[in-house]
């Protein structure tokens, strides 16, 4: 094994990376339109910065908090049009760590559920595991509420598999958010291909 394959991502203790410490408001790319970001036709907002430094990172640029972009009421109003489109089923959020862009992705997702209520569905991907979430802060976990479908956990290079549903290696799992919170347990997402 080279030492890239050894290594291993960063794991924080709860409430050690914070989005209020962390978080420039940067987003390194917005995508509208696109196919691959969950399930249907969606728009998709890559927040920049992520301390996970995951080896074998497909976006290690966007683990720059300062990559790209500043995010702002022009794109928001932009991003917030094109998800009314109706062939567009929904927003996903990516990065970069959304959870330690909770201002921009908080601003967004509330906009979203106050226009279009629940008729578009929201996914995010994130390198904190469902447990991790639990024991984090209080804008975390209100951002987590407002989420449909959570892909989570760390890429581990190790566990690397492309031909998985939605994930890049087989320790991520897909998560069904309202479901786990109405029930208190954490439930995967039905639509998963074994």
């Amino acid at each position: 094994m080279d030492n890239e394959s050894e290594r291993r991502p960063r794991t924080p203790n709860p409430k050690t990376w914070l989005a209020e410490r962390l978080s420039q408001h940067y987003i390194a790319s917005y995508k509208p339109f696109n196919f691959v970001d969950g399930e249907g036709v969606r728009c998709s907002l890559y927040v920049s910065g992520c301390p996970f430094d995951c080896p074998g990172c497909y976006n290690k640029a966007a683990q720059n908090f300062r990559y790209g972009q500043p995010y702002t009421q022009e794109l928001e109003d932009q991003i917030i049009k094109d998800i009314g489109e109706p062939y567009v089923q929904g927003l996903t959020l990516l990065g970069g760590e959304p959870f330690l862009n909770t201002g921009v992705c908080l601003s967004l997702v509330n906009r979203l559920r106050r226009e279009y209520r629940h008729t578009k569905d929201i996914w995010s991907w994130t390198g904190y595991t469902w447990e991790e979430l639990q024991q984090d802060s209080e804008d975390k976990r209100e951002l987590l509420s407002q989420i449909d479908i959570l892909v989570d956990g760390r890429f581990e290079l190790n566990q690397k598999d492309l031909t998985l549903q939605f994930r890049g290696s087989a320790n991520q799992r897909i998560i069904d958010v309202q479901k786990s919170l109405a029930s208190g347990t954490l439930v995967i997402w039905e639509r998963l291909v074994k």
